[in-house]
C-alpha cells in the first residue's frame, strides 16, 4: 500500500493536487502503476506545464546523522551548503572554511537548519 503523500512524490505532483483530484489516502501498488501507465488528463496537463525551474519535491538529508525526509521546497530557501537537524550542537557541524561566513536558516523541512557558507570578499589593494 502506498500513502497519498508517497503517491504524490512518485507522480511528482504537490500533495494538494493529489487530494484535489481524488487520489485516495491509501492506494495499492497496482493502482499507482495504473496511474503512471495511463495518466488522467489533469496529470498529463500538470506534467506539460512543468518548467523544470523548481522541483516539486526535494530530499533533505542531515550532514551529521544522515536523517532524511522528503519535503516541498520553499521559495525562500537559498542554495544550502549543508543541512543539519536542529538538535545537533555547533561542534558537530562541518568546520567553516577560512575566509568564509556562515548563515543559518531555521524551519527547513520538519527538523532542519539550512546552512550557507559564503566566501567573504577581501578588500582590493590600491592599484588593483
Amino acid at each position: 500500500m502506498t500513502t497519498r503523500r508517497q503517491a504524490a512524490q512518485i507522480l511528482d505532483i504537490p500533495l494538494e493536487m493529489a487530494t484535489r483530484h481524488g487520489i485516495p489516502a491509501r492506494l495499492s501498488n497496482s493502482e499507482l502503476a495504473q496511474l503512471q501507465a495511463n495518466p488522467p488528463g489533469w496529470l498529463v496537463q500538470s506534467r506539460a506545464n512543468r518548467t523544470g525551474k523548481r522541483p516539486v519535491w526535494v530530499t533533505l538529508t542531515c550532514t551529521v546523522c544522515g536523517y532524511t525526509e522528503t519535503a516541498r521546497p520553499k521559495k525562500w530557501w537559498p542554495e544550502f551548503t549543508f543541512l543539519a537537524c536542529f538538535d545537533h550542537s555547533v561542534r558537530e557541524l562541518p568546520e567553516l572554511a577560512p575566509g568564509a561566513v556562515r548563515s543559518e536558516y531555521e524551519g527547513v523541512g520538519s527538523r532542519f537548519i539550512g546552512v550557507v557558507d559564503s566566501p567573504v570578499e577581501q578588500p582590493r589593494g590600491e592599484g588593483a
